[in-house]
This record gives C-alpha cells, structure tokens and sequence, in this order.
C-alpha cells in the first residue's frame, strides 16, 4: 500500500505544480501551432496522419525530457521520501497526455484539411497512435535518466538534445555504422514509428532504443545517484554524532 501510495503521489507532482501545467500547456500548444502552420505548406501527397505525426510529435519531444528531468529534481530535494523506479515511472503520465493529445490534434488538423490530400490520407492511423505515445515515454525516461546522471537541470535538458541525436549523427556520418542508427538512438525509432511501418524487426529495434535509453541510462543513474548520496549521508551522520 505504502508503495501504491509512493507512486501516485509522484506522479500527480508530475503535473501536479502551476508551472509544470504551464510547461505541459506550451508543449501542447507547440504541437497545435506546428500542425496548424506545417499542413498548408505540404505537398498534398505528403497531407497524411503519418506526416503531421512526424512534425508533430517529434517537436513535442523535444520537451518531454524536461518533465523526467523535473521529477528528479524533487527526488534529489527528498531523496528519503521519494524512491528512484516511482519517479521514473511518474514520468509515463505526462508522457502519455502529451502522445494522446498529439494524435488528437493530428487526427483534427486532418479531418479539417481541404480534400487535396493523399489517397489515404489514414494509413496505418492506429499503429502510428500508439507510436507517439511511446515516442513520448522514451522521451521522458531519457529525461529522467540523464536527470539522475547529471545535476544541473539545463545541462540534463541540453544533454536529452545533443546526446541522441549526436549519437545519430555520428553513426549516420560512417556508412558501416549507419545501419545501427535504429538500434541504438531514439530518433532511428522515431522515424519508424511515427512511419506506421512497423515490423517484427522494427519493434526489435525499439524495444532495443528502450532498453539503452529507458532501461539502461536509468540505471546507470539510480547507481550514479546513489554513489554521489553516501557521502552526504555519511558527512551528516558525522555531524550529528559531533553534536
């Protein structure tokens, strides 16, 4: 019970203070304005719910981070009252609005698109809804994850940006790497996901992004955390022996 409890109060803190509201209200509203300002400027073959979820959701990404990010930083404020794996799966809640009213907002922005748009225009609509929500909790687990590595928040936000997609870049520049880029980078998958593609070797791929960037950095960092909190413990258990 006092587990259940532990995590649904770390999740409501994940959108649970004014200003997280207001970062979850911009970052939506950066997708609205995305979808909004991109759809006319297609061709009409490329009007599809693929194409907007491309723009949309991966512009929406960039800010996921920050909600993993911010949950860490109340872990490190209470490290006693707030365990690692509750914070890191806090994170799912605002990922998963932001994912679902992505796909809202692409589905709207299509139905109330003029009719030059592709053939099928819907194509592989339910695979690629379920995509986005997932494209937005890796997002939030790579958050948390180098939120626990690295202590400054605008260094860990800047980290979820040039670490992955220099990754990418650095496999994509040698062409015997270039194949690996969907197996080790968050943005491989993103392509592949929000494509609607998917195949028995694409959700491998996938499930191979969550592990590195899910599963692992994160417990490279609850190790990380831990390591940098035995001193502070031990210095204030010395202190209040002195007292």
């Amino acid at each position: 019970m006092d587990e259940d409890k532990t995590t649904r109060d770390t999740s409501r803190r994940a959108i649970g203070t004014r200003a997280r509201r207001w970062l979850l209200a911009g970052t939506l509203l950066a997708g609205l304005l995305a979808a909004v300002a991109v759809t006319p400027a297609m061709d009409p073959a490329d009007r599809t719910f693929a194409g907007l979820s491309d723009t949309v959701q991966s512009l929406m990404s960039v800010m996921t981070p920050l909600f993993g990010i911010l949950l860490v930083r109340d872990l490190r404020r209470a490290p006693d009252a707030v365990r690692v794996i509750p914070t890191v799966l806090a994170v799912g809640l605002p990922a998963v609005v932001i994912g679902v009213v992505g796909v809202l907002i692409c589905a709207a922005t299509l139905a109330l698109t003029p009719a030059d748009v592709a053939d099928d225009p819907w194509r592989h609509v339910g695979t690629i809804a379920v995509g986005s929500v997932l494209v937005q909790v890796v997002a939030g687990l790579v958050g948390t994850g180098l939120g626990l590595l690295l202590r400054s928040t605008v260094v860990a936000f800047l980290a979820t940006i040039v670490l992955p997609l220099g990754l990418f870049g650095l496999l994509g520049a040698v062409d015997a790497l270039r194949p690996a880029q969907v197996w080790l980078t968050p943005f491989g998958s993103v392509r592949n996901l929000l494509s609607g593609e998917m195949s028995v070797l694409r959700w491998a791929q996938w499930f191979c992004v969550l592990l590195v960037w899910g599963v692992g950095l994160n417990a490279v960092g609850a190790v990380a955390l831990r390591r940098r909190e035995q001193p502070d413990r031990a210095l204030s258990a010395a202190a209040d022996g002195d007292g």
